[in-house]
């Protein structure tokens, strides 16, 4: 819908509730002119907050849709997450000692999820949730998301026909595309995140060759593109950094954000 179709249904659905304007307003804690400026489909000035509000109190559910080139805002995103899984799996595969299986669909209890990939060291009966994120949206969402894999994960594993014993532990690893805008939303969340993920993401590759402990670790990854996944492609932007090579959050947010002053 555009702004005016908005408006209108706004004001429609108002005017079906017996409101005046100046009820909306004060239910909305709004004012009048406000409400006025919304039913006219002058919506540029307001703020999404404050549209909900408004909205809100006629029990209309307003969803934001992002749109880009008609249907090519999805397949970018899903093209930037497809080019991260394949650069982390493919250098993932090559320690020898763990087993791997990637986008592990899930539905336990009611609880369902796809699990990025899972690792499984059987000599050290350690399991390692992966989550990938090529764009950081909700990082509450991240932490509860990845707190109910790992608690879910055994069962997992189990169903998988992976021969985890009593003695396994969990553990997991969020690794995120290094991108400005991911490193502005991490950095904004610093004190959430280093309780959630103490350990520190450059300890990974060691700990990979060698999973003597749980870890809870958050690294960034080099943005990842599409051409980046394919074999043999031109590599046009920063070299794909090998497992290992990848920054620790804590380091990297006391850095300025690329183009900043």
């Amino acid at each position: 819908m555009d702004d005016q179709r908005v408006g209108a249904a706004i004001r429609s659905v108002r005017i079906r509730r017996g409101l005046r304007q100046s009820d909306l307003a004060r239910l909305a804690g709004g004012s009048r002119a406000t409400i006025s400026r919304v039913e006219r489909g002058h919506l540029a000035s307001l703020t999404v907050e404050t549209l909900r509000r408004i909205t809100a109190v006629l029990d209309i559910r307003l969803d934001v849709v992002a749109r880009w080139r008609g249907g090519d805002l999805d397949r970018l995103v899903n093209s930037r997450h497809s080019a991260l899984h394949e650069q982390v799996a493919r250098r993932f595969s090559a320690l020898g000692e763990w087993l791997v299986m990637p986008e592990v669909s899930f539905a336990i209890y009611g609880e369902r999820g796809i699990v990025d990939i899972l690792a499984f060291h059987r000599q050290r009966q350690m399991l390692l949730v992966i989550e990938l994120k090529s764009e950081i949206v909700d990082v509450n969402e991240l932490i509860g998301t990845l707190d109910r894999k790992r608690r879910l994960c055994m069962q997992i594993a189990h169903e998988e026909g992976w021969p985890v014993s009593t003695e396994v532990r969990v553990s997991a690893w969020v690794i995120v595309s290094d991108t400005s805008t991911n490193r502005h939303r991490l950095a904004a969340h610093r004190a959430m995140l280093r309780a959630a993920f103490p350990t520190d993401g450059r300890a990974m590759p060691g700990w990979l060759r060698q999973p003597d402990r749980v870890v809870r670790a958050l690294s960034f990854w080099p943005n990842a593109h599409p051409w980046n996944a394919k074999p043999g492609a031109k590599r046009v932007r920063r070299r794909v950094a090998a497992v290992g090579d990848e920054s620790d959050v804590w380091s990297r947010t006391n850095q300025p954000p690329r183009g900043s002053s």
